[in-house]
């Protein structure tokens, strides 16, 4: 069963999903900074660059949004390219469209100052700006709203066929002209007259979005979705979840109210916990964000997981470790890949790597258990992941590329920075690199002052010990070459390669 735990404190509100006590999901909102994904702004376009098809959008923002062609909807492409190319309307249709489908380029649909409506999909990450789009959602807890995109998409895990059509045929007959929807998980077994309330609060959501835009300065904010801890209940409340907990009486009263108009029949799931031990200390949380940080994870059976992220792509190597198994060597790598399966299944949403993926799983000589893996991989990612994922079959390698639709920031990139004394590389230089860097620069410097006589350099401690073990000759052979008597002396104010030097009177 399923836990869904949020902890609010004076600086942060943080929320967590666990499964049997596992943590599977974590979200963050820290109360100083804006949340800017979902959210829906007045921009104004400052650049267009038709070579990557990419128009810059100022959304009063740092950095301007970036907006591709790709995520501009179909109707408003058509309709600008068709301004742009002058269409004769006297012409037959079918010729029209595909006039204009041939012409369509980004600097056919936009120019330099025009006001547009666009939608935060990415929050922006590093050097590069928030990424947009025109292709909006609007979430609720049955249905997704797509108020420009004709379209009705239903969730995987209902596999029920009748359901299928039933709900299909409910939004059809409701839906808007021009608009389409995503079906939720949550909608299955729903009664109409549910659906067509939550269909009703987003075709309102939608029409004040309209208006508000027309009255907003560029740059402005027109909408954002729920708080964090309110659209965590909107999004993971189901029947598997045992319960919701809060250690925050505000919290659990307006999200008691949230789920008593939406979902009576889950408001007696709402607690309140007063510590002391503090709530994610009570279920471990901490512990298992910290281990969620490192690269290694231990398998039950005495297997593990290494995983490493770069810009590109994120790998990772399945390991046996300590497991020996009981029967045949087949046996016991199948039985460690599966339940490397269903592990990096957890990860991967834990960490929320999206992007490409390469998983080293340990080889298998027998085709049908490298078919009965894939399978295992793909039942797992489509009952416990929400986000759209691809997989290839085991490659003669023994691995399996995939991608994970990305979402936000990853939980490293939300936690950690980057480590000013490696910068990013991942490793530290060793105590020999740094020491004959020391001396290197010391050398230089003694030579370009021209400094003569007794002289103390002063070196970190980790220099000291390593040039007095290891390099004391090559220190007297310095002292020779310099014509200068070099005393040593550690210091815990200098770190790495630092040094200074004090010439003795």
């Amino acid at each position: 069963m399923k836990k869904i735990l949020i902890n609010k404190n004076v600086w942060q509100t943080r929320v967590a999903i666990l499964h049997n006590n596992k943590l599977e999901d974590i979200y963050f909102q820290t109360h100083t900074k804006k949340d800017l994904e979902k959210c829906f702004f007045k921009g104004r376009i400052s650049k267009v660059l038709p070579g990557i098809q990419t128009t810059f959008v100022d959304i009063g923002e740092k950095k301007a949004g970036f907006l591709h062609i790709s995520e501009i909807d179909r109707a408003l492409a058509l309709e600008k390219t068709a301004e742009f190319l002058q269409v004769d309307e006297t012409a037959e249709e079918k010729s029209i469209e595909r006039k204009i489908k041939n012409a369509i380029s980004i600097e056919k649909i936009f120019s330099a100052g025009n006001e547009i409506l666009v939608q935060v999909i990415k929050e922006p990450v590093y050097e590069k700006g928030a990424k947009l789009t025109t292709c909006f959602t609007l979430p609720s807890r049955f249905l997704v709203l797509m108020p420009n995109i004709p379209q009705i998409g239903i969730s995987k895990k209902i596999e029920d066929r009748n359901e299928r059509i039933r709900l299909k045929e409910i939004l059809s007959k409701n839906l808007p002209p021009k608009m389409g929807v995503i079906i939720r998980t949550t909608a299955e077994g729903r009664k109409e007259k549910d659906l067509k309330k939550d269909l009703s609060f987003l075709v309102s959501t939608w029409n004040s979005i309209l208006k508000k835009f027309k009255k907003a300065k560029y740059g402005e904010k027109i909408h954002e979705d729920l708080p964090l801890a309110i659209r965590a209940v909107r999004d993971h409340l189901d029947e598997n979840v045992e319960t919701v907990i809060t250690d925050n009486k505000q919290d659990q009263s307006s999200i008691y109210k949230f789920v008593k108009n939406y979902a009576p029949e889950q408001a007696h799931k709402i607690k309140f916990y007063q510590g002391p031990p503090d709530l994610f200390e009570r279920f471990e949380v901490d512990k298992q964000i910290e281990k969620s940080l490192e690269k290694k994870v231990e398998l039950k059976s005495g297997g593990s997981l290494i995983i490493e992220t770069t810009e590109a792509m994120t790998v990772i190597d399945v390991n046996t470790g300590k497991y020996i198994g009981e029967g045949s060597l087949e046996e016991t790598i199948l039985k460690t890949n599966l339940e490397a399966a269903e592990e990096i299944v957890r990860q991967l949403r834990l960490r929320n790597i999206g992007g490409l993926i390469v998983i080293d799983f340990i080889d298998m000589a027998n085709q049908s258990n490298k078919q009965k893996l894939t399978r295992f991989l793909e039942k797992n990612l489509r009952e416990r992941d929400k986000y759209q994922s691809v997989i290839l079959r085991i490659s003669e390698f023994g691995l399996v590329q995939m991608t994970r639709k990305r979402s936000g920031k990853t939980l490293i990139q939300q936690l950690t920075n980057v480590c000013p004394t490696c910068n990013s590389y991942g490793f530290v230089k060793s105590d020999a690199t740094i020491s004959y860097e020391t001396l290197l620069n010391f050398k230089n410097e003694i030579i370009r002052q021209g400094i003569k006589g007794s002289i103390v350099l002063l070196i970190s401690n980790n220099v000291f010990n390593y040039l007095i073990h290891k390099e004391y000759k090559s220190l007297l052979e310095l002292e020779k070459k310099l014509k200068c008597k070099i005393i040593l002396e550690s210091s815990d104010q200098l770190s790495g390669s630092q040094f200074k030097i004090e010439k003795i009177k």
